[in-house]
């Protein structure tokens, strides 16, 4: 950087007032010709006339370089660092696990989608185990939930409730139009159990009648999935704003007291198929992954 004084230059005795020298122009972005090796060697000004003013250049000169050479050395430094080494620029892991890359599965030939003018019963033509969520790195995959195309009867199904609430529901499936329900299930390196189970209704409307006649949408469920104590509430922390088009999602945390094992657990209604997705673990039931796989599930569906 160059003094701003030093840019006006004395007039030589006699020669007539002093002139000032015009101001720099305006700095702009380096051209590829100055960004090469060559342009980067510092340009001394032109030598003073007398050893005062060659003292100042020098000083000012030395200045320039000492600053540019520390600056260099600082972004060098910024770079050659992993991100989590600098302070402000952290991206150490939320949690969050690491699902395989997710697509919509291919639809038999001239089937519609499950949500437009020309599906009125909105129904899910794909495979229907192809729209469950896959495994994600890092977890084993449950044995009792790995059937023919990941079909799984009522009853097992029915071993997600407390015993007190399966009669109720095995007679509404029965009767109520379910055509199947598919499973999968994972545990985690940290202890954590997770399970999905999608079941799929002759209608959308049999599988609303469903879900709103048994599993209900209220603040509050006394419907409990096993192992809950008491009951569960809404949870407070889920985003409502990661909504998918023409579906519901209805997210639920066991309230206190709870026992030795913290369950989660959540619905999603689309279409002819209602989802339910649990997450447990003994001590605390981990959040965000909670969150992630509803939100994976939901968008897999819609």
């Amino acid at each position: 950087m160059t003094d701003q004084n030093a840019l006006t230059t004395a007039p030589e005795p006699g020669t007539g007032p002093e002139t000032a020298v015009p101001a720099p122009p305006e700095p702009r972005s380096p051209t590829a010709s100055q960004l090469s090796p060559e342009s980067q060697t510092p340009q001394l000004p032109p030598a003073p006339r007398d050893r005062r003013k060659l003292r100042a250049v020098l000083r000012w000169t030395a200045a320039v370089l000492v600053f540019a050479a520390a600056g260099t050395g600082t972004a060098f430094g910024i770079a050659s660092q992993e991100r989590t080494d600098v302070p402000g620029l952290s991206t150490l892991s939320d949690g969050r696990w690491e699902y395989p890359k997710l697509a919509k599965p291919t639809l038999p030939p001239g089937a519609p989608l499950p949500f437009v003018q020309e599906n009125p019963g909105e129904i899910h033509y794909a495979d229907l185990e192809q729209l469950l969520l896959p495994v994600p790195a890092g977890g084993r995959p449950d044995p009792a939930l790995r059937g023919e195309h990941s079909r799984v009867p009522v009853d097992r199904y029915l071993r997600e409730y407390a015993e007190d609430g399966r009669e109720s529901l095995r007679e509404h499936l029965t009767e109520g139009g379910l055509r199947h329900i598919v499973a999968r299930g994972w545990s985690m390196p940290d202890g954590t159990s997770v399970r999905v189970f999608l079941l799929r209704f002759h209608t959308s409307a049999l599988a609303g009648y469903y879900f709103d006649a048994q599993l209900g949408g209220g603040p509050d469920t006394m419907l409990r999935p096993v192992d809950v104590e008491e009951m569960s509430s809404y949870d407070q922390e889920y985003d409502n704003d990661a909504k998918v088009a023409s579906t519901e999602r209805y997210v639920y945390d066991e309230a206190a007291p709870r026992g030795p094992v913290h369950v989660r657990h959540a619905y999603v209604t689309a279409g002819d198929t209602v989802a339910l997705v649990v997450v447990s673990r003994k001590g605390a039931a981990p959040l965000v992954p909670f969150h992630q796989t509803v939100i994976l599930q939901n968008q897999l569906l819609g």
